[in-house]
């Protein structure tokens, strides 16, 4: 894990409380690279995923002047891209179509891509009035930024996603595969936990995929080998641009998969792909910038700030955990030993709580970890969430519990949910998140998470034949 850039060197972009809306103003259009063949634009939904269309390079300029038609509820399909008409969107309704608009600083080159395309992602709009869906993530973060700043509040934030490089395929019982050594040639059988040689023996896909991030202007800048077989983690930059973060994480596991594939192979985010080894997280650095860009938890009366923060997250935590863990596969991460917290305790430089205060060589790097996400959630879902409770606890001056010392990795807290269902009740019965949230899209999503295990569990599986045949 690296420290945070100091402040000087942060993106500190601090974002309009009112958001600019497309329908207000038409964005230039970037100039396209010349060889450009194909574009592919698509939205980012509830999942994370990208879902769109691949178009002739002919229609760019159309693209920004009257849009892209792509269905609506496109936002928000299972974890396959089927639609489960959740609250009657995309079913009841006829499925209509959204107009989208390029969001203009992610027109970027497509790297791994067999012919020249350039990608960007679509603001989908109400086609009869130009605004954004309610529904769509990147609307409910913007927004609930929007609640940050009209209260003096300015986050900065920064993504860790850990991943798994698998091979191709499966074996011979349907499961995941670890990847090639690059040494043996042959499968993975011993993990190098922090080892710089492991980065160095994957540096082909590893130093792709950085380029790849380069040139799509994603701010990947470490890469650290983790505790299971193939697995890394690459870090985000700290940025007060929230949304821009969001798009980012997002648009970080398109290419690492992209690019793994280009080459090859394959990779997971999927939170738990091997019972025996650690699942993916998704760790979030979240601090707060006074007007000038100064880190407000490394200057005086910070701490309380600080502690705030974390008191309105180990209050939310419980309404919040179908968005941080959003499958059945999530829950397998909270496993005891392996650094996924079980509980609600905080700690200074620990990583076995759920927010950990990591040391700071400056107080410009004086941030909270916030390490409960599973790496497949949806990182606008996941931002909005962690900045709710940011401002949950700063706007009611909460008080934390006593920070802990030692390993409490092996403590599950009975408030901590345990299942899927357990964090869908509780979202749907949530006191606070309804006033970040809209209540109707956490009845939304809770109903299409239920529908999509209801698919899940419509194969049986070899294990439901040894217990029951």
């Amino acid at each position: 894990m690296r420290l945070p850039a100091p402040v000087s060197t942060m993106r500190l972009t601090i974002m309009p409380a009112t958001p600019t809306r497309l329908r207000d103003a038409k964005p230039a259009m970037p100039v396209l690279a010349k060889d450009t063949e194909f574009l592919d634009a698509f939205i980012i939904d509830v999942n994370g995923n990208m879902l769109g269309k691949r178009l002739p390079v002919e229609g760019y300029e159309a693209a920004f002047q009257s849009g892209v038609q792509f269905s609506q509820a496109a936002l928000v399909l299972d974890a396959t891209g089927h639609g489960q008409n959740p609250i009657g969107i995309g079913g009841s309704d006829g499925d209509p179509d959204g107009t989208g608009y390029p969001v203009p600083w992610t027109v970027k080159p497509v790297t791994w891509a067999k012919a020249p395309t350039t990608q960007f992602i679509l603001e989908l709009l109400d086609p009869a009035t130009l605004d954004p869906l309610w529904y769509d993530p990147r609307e409910i973060l913007r927004q609930v930024i929007a609640r940050c700043e009209a209260d003096g509040l300015r986050p900065v934030v920064a993504c860790e996603l850990e991943f798994y490089l698998i091979s191709p395929g499966r074996d011979a019982a349907g499961l995941a595969i670890p990847p090639v050594s690059p040494l043996t040639g042959g499968i993975e059988r011993v993990s190098r936990n922090l080892s710089v040689q492991q980065v160095e023996d994957y540096h082909p896909v590893l130093s792709a995929i950085l380029a790849a991030c380069r040139a799509q202007g994603v701010s990947a800048s470490t890469v650290v080998a983790e505790y299971g077989l193939g697995q890394f983690e690459v870090n985000l930059d700290h940025t007060g641009d929230v949304l821009r973060a969001a798009d980012e994480a997002a648009l970080l596991r398109r290419i690492v998969k992209g690019v793994a594939r280009a080459q090859g192979g394959d990779a997971t985010f999927m939170s738990k792909p091997f019972l025996d080894l650690p699942g993916n997280g998704f760790h979030v650095h979240v601090s707060l910038a006074d007007a000038k860009g100064r880190n407000r938890f490394g200057e005086k009366g910070g701490q309380p700030l600080l502690e705030a923060t974390i008191a309105g997250c180990q209050q939310m935590l419980r309404e919040t955990m179908a968005i941080f863990s959003p499958n059945f596969s999530a829950y397998r991460r909270y496993a005891p030993g392996l650094f996924a917290p079980m509980n609600r305790h905080w700690a200074h430089n620990n990583r076995s709580v759920a927010f950990r205060v990591p040391p700071a060589a400056t107080a410009s790097a004086s941030r909270l970890e916030h390490r409960v996400a599973s790496a497949d959630a949806s990182p606008h879902l996941v931002l909005a969430a962690v900045l709710a409770a940011l401002h949950h606890g700063i706007t009611g001056s909460l008080r934390p519990t006593q920070p802990i010392t030692g390993n409490v990795g092996y403590e599950r807290d009975p408030e901590f949910p345990a299942d899927l269902f357990t964090a869908l009740q509780a979202l749907e019965t949530a006191v606070i998140l309804p006033k970040y949230m809209p209540q109707r899209f956490l009845k939304l999503y809770a109903e299409l998470k239920r529908n999509e295990f209801a698919a899940v569990m419509e194969t049986i599986s070899p294990r439901e034949y040894d217990f029951y045949l």
